[in-house]
C-alpha cells in the first residue's frame, strides 16, 4: 500500500496550535507534544480514516526516535506489522513507558482528538480486542502533508474547523478569540433598561459586556445593572436611584465588586455580585465574607444573595488558576459557554443511613 508522506512529530507539534485555537475542546491535550507524537505513529503506519490500518495507543509508548527516522516505506511497514502485535519485549529507546498507554488512550486520544474530530474510531471492535482502534480522519490527515506552505495549511486549517468541528465549537473559537484580540479605544456595552455606556477595549471589557449584555439576561428574570466598574476601580455606571428603590446602599469606597446586578423578578430582588477575571480576583472566601457584610448592612440577607465570577473560557489558565480558591456557595460563568454555570453548592449530599 502507499503510505502518506510523513511530517516530523516536531513538525505536527507546531501546526497542532493552528489547527486548534484558544477555545477549542481539551486543547491542552490537543496540542501537547504526546498528542503530536500520537498523530506521528498513525502517520508513520498510515493509520487513516479509509486505509483500514488502526494503531493501538501502545504504539506509540513504543516507538522509539531511531525508528522514527527509518522513513522508507518498508521500513515503516514493517514496524506496524511488528508493533501491533502485543509483546513484553523490551523496547530500548521507546518514547514512553509502557503504563502510559492508558493516558495516550484517554487524556489524548479519547477525550482530545476524538472529540475535535481529528482522530476516528473503528467501528464494530470489541472492547477487549487487541486489534488496532484508532486513526486519523482523512481530512485533518492532510494538514499534515509536508508540501504545504504556511498561508496553504493556514486556509485548509480554517476550511478544517468549519467543516468538521459543531457550531458549539466554532462559536467558542470565536467567543474566546475576540476577547483574547482586543483593540480600539472603547466598546459599547448595551444594558437591560437600553442605555449604552462606553468601557475600553480589553479582555476585562470583553466579559463584562458578556455579563450584562448575554449572562443576566440568560439568568435573571427581570435584570438591571446597579454598578459596573472597569479594572483599576473605575466606575463605568453607577444606578444609585435603582439601589435606593430596592433598599441597597452603594458604598462610596472601592469594595464593590466589578459588577452589581439586580434580579427585580422575584418578591424579594436578589443582588448579584460579579467579579470579572481576566488574570485574578474571583470570589474566594474572603471577597464573599466581605461581600456578605456589605448585603447584610444593606438589609438583604445571604438567600437573597449570589455569586458569580465571570471568566473567558474554561479552558483558559485565569480559571485554571483560580479554580481551587472559589469560595463555596458561589458561581462560575463563562462567555464562551454562556448557557452553562459551575454552582460550588456548601450543602452536602445526602448520605444513605445517615
Amino acid at each position: 500500500m502507499t503510505l502518506p508522506p510523513l511530517l516530523s512529530w516536531q513538525d505536527i507539534h507546531a501546526r497542532l496550535p493552528v489547527i486548534f485555537p484558544e477555545g477549542s475542546a481539551n486543547r491542552d491535550h490537543s496540542i501537547w507534544e504526546i498528542s503530536a507524537r500520537t498523530i506521528f505513529v498513525m502517520l508513520y503506519a498510515g493509520a487513516i480514516e479509509g486505509a483500514e490500518r488502526w494503531i493501538r495507543p501502545d504504539q506509540v509508548t513504543r516507538m522509539t526516535t531511531f525508528q522514527a527516522q527509518q522513513d522508507d516505506g518498508a521500513a515503516r511497514l514493517a514496524w506496524a506489522e511488528a508493533s501491533i502485535r502485543p509483546s513484553k519485549a523490551d523496547v530500548p529507546g521507546r518514547w514512553y513507558a509502557v503504563n502510559t498507554r492508558e493516558s495516550i488512550r484517554d487524556d489524548t486520544i479519547r477525550y482530545a482528538l476524538i472529540q475535535n474530530g481529528a482522530v476516528i474510531e473503528r467501528p464494530g471492535l470489541a472492547t477487549t480486542s487487541p486489534a488496532g482502534r484508532y486513526a486519523l480522519q482523512a481530512d485533518f490527515a492532510a494538514l499534515l502533508a509536508p508540501d504545504l506552505d504556511e498561508a496553504a495549511f493556514i486556509a485548509r486549517a480554517a476550511a478544517w474547523r468549519e467543516k468538521h468541528l459543531n457550531p458549539g465549537a466554532l462559536a467558542r473559537i470565536a467567543i474566546v478569540r475576540k476577547g483574547a484580540a482586543g483593540g480600539g479605544e472603547y466598546e459599547l456595552v448595551t444594558f437591560p433598561n437600553g442605555e449604552t455606556r462606553r468601557m475600553s477595549m480589553g479582555p476585562s471589557a470583553d466579559i463584562s459586556k458578556a455579563v450584562i449584555e448575554v449572562f443576566a439576561p440568560r439568568f435573571l428574570r427581570k435584570p438591571g445593572v446597579i454598578a459596573l466598574s472597569e479594572s483599576g476601580n473605575k466606575v463605568v455606571a453607577r444606578d444609585d436611584e435603582l439601589a435606593k428603590a430596592i433598599g441597597l446602599t452603594i458604598p462610596a469606597d472601592k469594595s464593590l465588586p466589578d459588577i452589581v446586578l439586580v434580579d427585580l423578578g422575584p418578591t424579594h430582588p436578589l443582588i448579584v455580585f460579579v467579579e470579572v477575571v481576566h488574570t485574578d480576583g474571583p470570589v474566594n472566601e474572603a471577597r464573599k465574607a466581605a461581600l456578605l457584610q456589605i448585603s447584610e448592612g444593606a438589609g438583604f440577607p445571604s438567600q437573597h444573595v449570589a455569586f458569580v465570577t465571570a471568566y473567558l473560557d474554561r479552558a483558559g489558565q485565569p480559571f485554571r488558576k483560580t479554580v481551587s480558591s472559589l469560595a463555596w456557595g458561589t458561581y462560575a460563568w463563562f462567555a464562551s459557554e454562556p448557557d452553562r454555570l459551575i454552582a460550588f453548592s456548601a450543602k452536602p449530599l445526602p448520605i444513605a443511613g445517615a
